[in-house]
């Protein structure tokens, strides 16, 4: 329970990423993501080495490794490539632009999707007692993470977060999200 509590703790320190962006505290963005990031991963981690594992078909593993690339594949991009990653994770302060585009013209939050399917894959791949009692634990702590962001942080952030957020839903797309989504996917034509 050692490594819930510090995954949990993770998710703490990342929180404070967004007060450090507002505060323009100099290093203090990079440092809080790395050290929230680092005791994620390493409680991830940790929690697949478990020794109680659960008894599941040798099939699922397989479907697990498959979820989980395509899972981590779709956070990284939405965390580090939809987003620029040097205004957003190492610059002093709040980036200069909203991200309204890529998978940001679905939901607001897309990287909470991607977190889900990578803590469910990681059941399957690890097979881990530990890990079946920790993904629900860390999925809820992503969800709280993104409304506190959402409702007290990227307002203050980020001019025009207020129509993003009356036009964009949160974590389930709409209608209009998904064309939204579309349209942005198809190329510009030359006039």
């Amino acid at each position: 329970m050692i490594y819930i509590a510090s995954g949990g703790l993770g998710f703490l320190v990342i929180h404070l990423f967004d007060i450090f962006c507002l505060k323009r505290i100099p290093a203090a963005k990079p440092a809080t993501w790395l050290v929230g990031g680092g005791l994620l991963v390493y409680s991830l981690i940790m929690i697949a080495l478990a020794p109680n594992k659960l008894p599941l078909p040798a099939w699922s593993t397989g479907i697990g490794w498959g979820l989980l690339i395509i899972s981590i594949s779709l956070l990284v991009y939405s965390l580090f490539i939809n987003l620029p990653f040097r205004k957003t994770y190492l610059a002093t302060g709040v980036g200069d632009k909203l991200v309204v585009t890529g998978l940001y013209a679905l939901v607001r939050h897309p990287g909470v999707h991607w977190f889900i399917i990578t803590m469910l894959a990681l059941v399957l791949v690890t097979r881990s007692q530990l890990m079946l009692i920790a993904s629900p634990i860390f999925i809820i702590l992503d969800i709280i993470l993104v409304v506190i962001q959402d409702k007290f942080f990227f307002g203050r952030m980020f001019q025009g977060y207020d129509r993003y957020r009356r036009e964009t839903p949160m974590l389930l797309p709409n209608r209009r999200s998904i064309n939204t989504f579309k349209k942005g996917l198809r190329p510009a034509r030359a006039k």
